[in-house]
Formats: C-alpha cells, sequence, structure tokens
C-alpha cells in the first residue's frame, strides 16, 4: 500500500464513481481502477460495493476511509513543515465551531490569528455539533468545539467554558411580563416554542431537562439554522431557549431582545475543545489550540461573552 492508493481510493469514496474521481484526479479510469484492484488486493476484502448508481464503501471501506482521510492530512501537514524556509509557523488548520459559538469566537479568532501568525492560514467551518464530530472523526478537521463529552473518545479534549441558557424572546412580545426577569420552567414549556431539531446537541440538553421534570413542551417549529430561527423569534412567532451568544452577532439589534432565566431549574452547557492527541498536532494546529483557549479566557473576563463560567 502506498499513500497514492490511498489518496486515490478517498478521492472514489467521495465522488461516489470512478468517473468523477479519474477527472478530479486527472487520471485515465482502468489506471485508476488497477489502482483500486491493487489496493482491494493487498487489504485482503472488498472496499467498493458497485452498481449503476456508481460507487459506496462496505463498512470495511468506511473505515479505511477515514483512517485515510486523517492519514493523508498528517502527510500534507508534514510536508507543508519541511518545506517551511523560515522559523514563521505555516500551514492550514481547520477548526469546526457551532453556530453560536461562532457568533462568540468567530470573527475575534480569525482577527488574532491574521494578527499573530499570518503564515497560518485559517479554515473555519459552521455547523452543527453532531456533523463537526463527524468531520472531526474522519480526519477533516484538526480542531472543533463541541457540547458533548463524549464526542470523540480517542481524541484530546479540553473543558472550556459552561453557558447558561435563556428564555429569549423579542423586546416587544407579550408572551411574558415586562416586570418578569426570570419564569419557571413549567412556565417555559407552555411557551410557543422554536428550537433546533432533536438531533441538535441544544436540543438534546433542553428536552433532557423537561423530561426530569415529566413536562412536554410547547414546540411550533424546528429550526437548525440559527440566523433563521432568531429572525423567527423577533417577529414575536415564539420563544427560543440559547445561551446568550446566540445574540453575540446582533450589534445595535441586540436591545430588541430579553433574555429571561429559569428560577427552579439550572440549564446550562458545556463547551469543550477537541483536537488530535498533542504529539499529532502540526506545530500551526498547536498554536491555533492555544491561542483558542487564551482567546475564550479574555472575551469572558472583558464580558464580551456574557453569562458564561471558565472551566
Amino acid at each position: 500500500m502506498d499513500f497514492r492508493q490511498l489518496r486515490y481510493y478517498a478521492q472514489i469514496v467521495e465522488s461516489g464513481s470512478f468517473a468523477k474521481a479519474s477527472r478530479q484526479l486527472f487520471i485515465a479510469q482502468p489506471g485508476l481502477s488497477l489502482q483500486l484492484a491493487k489496493l482491494e488486493e493487498e487489504v485482503g476484502k472488498p472496499l467498493l460495493i458497485r452498481s449503476h448508481k456508481g460507487v459506496t464503501p462496505t463498512e470495511n471501506g468506511l473505515a479505511l476511509y477515514h483512517h485515510a482521510k486523517f492519514i493523508l492530512r498528517q502527510i500534507d501537514q508534514a510536508l507543508s513543515i519541511a518545506r517551511q524556509e523560515s522559523n514563521e509557523v505555516k500551514g492550514m488548520v481547520s477548526i469546526g465551531l457551532p453556530s453560536t459559538t461562532m457568533s462568540a469566537l468567530g470573527q475575534p479568532l480569525v482577527t488574532a490569528i491574521r494578527a499573530r501568525y499570518p503564515g497560518i492560514l485559517l479554515n473555519v467551518v459552521e455547523g452543527m455539533s453532531g456533523h463537526l464530530s463527524q468531520m472531526l472523526r474522519s480526519g477533516q478537521l484538526d480542531m472543533a468545539m463541541l457540547f458533548n463529552a463524549a464526542a470523540a473518545p480517542d481524541l484530546s479534549k479540553t473543558p472550556i467554558i459552561e453557558e447558561e441558557l435563556f428564555v429569549m424572546i423579542s423586546a416587544s412580545s407579550k408572551l411574558i411580563a415586562s416586570r418578569r426577569t426570570k419564569i419557571t420552567l413549567a412556565e417555559a414549556a407552555r411557551l410557543p416554542l422554536i428550537l433546533p431539531t432533536s438531533s441538535h446537541g441544544l436540543r438534546q440538553r433542553i428536552a433532557n431537562e423537561f423530561e426530569t421534570r415529566n413536562l412536554t413542551p410547547h414546540i411550533i417549529a424546528e429550526i437548525d439554522s440559527l440566523s433563521l430561527l432568531m429572525n423567527c423569534v423577533a417577529d414575536d412567532m415564539g420563544a427560543t431557549i440559547k445561551p446568550m451568544a446566540a445574540l453575540l452577532n446582533k450589534g445595535s439589534q441586540r436591545g430588541n431582545w430579553r433574555a429571561i432565566s429559569l428560577s427552579d431549574a439550572t440549564l446550562n452547557r458545556r463547551n469543550y475543545l477537541y483536537t488530535a492527541q498533542e504529539t499529532l498536532l502540526s506545530p500551526a494546529a498547536a498554536l491555533i489550540a492555544a491561542e483558542i483557549k487564551q482567546l475564550v479566557r479574555t472575551l469572558v473576563e472583558t464580558k464580551k461573552w456574557p453569562a458564561v463560567k471558565l472551566l
């Protein structure tokens, strides 16, 4: 087995067909098929299921694909380090951030890295925590901020912050009396709620709290887009439950919202920074991980990331 075969195989899986992969790789299709045949012979098991619609990986093939992506990423980083002609740290680092975390951390992180490490190309991916954890495990990301303490057991995990969750409504909403600064969890359950779908980590955290109290929330819509969800709440279609970070990209419009605490429940969410083990991190990725930890501390201590506790 050689790295060229792994690259070819990864492209075949991602393309879904030999024809598309051959065009992406600029290799004749018969030659690509020959390399795949050699790889399957060495593995001793079929790696692809072929059909008239294209190809899909077998169970063994999918496992190989995930490991191959990680290995190929490490090789690319190693070559980038070896080709450096100065002491300046260079390379590409990919980080995954959920939408609410992106609102608080995204722009400050890009600004800080451009100022301090101009040789590092930062690739920031926004997505749901479940999708980001899959990308991280498959080697498509160097690191990610996730909410699940067991999202990737084989990777390094650092607790970063704990966010308080609030019931959020528009400032003009009549759903909660203007004099109220706190409501009970039962009162929150009766509100017309707009929440992320059940696959979302935040939704699972909220659902667990309602289930613990034997409460059935009144959910009127499920939306995974943070901007769309918050716009619907702003139009007074209902209420939502979010950390304060959901308002951090609203700028001057932040005064158009009310964030109401829960009086009888401790509803919070932890953020974990997941990375590869330290010995496998490239110098650039190690610097970015350290920068994230310091930047989060600064944002919290200067109150630019409110209603969170450092861990």
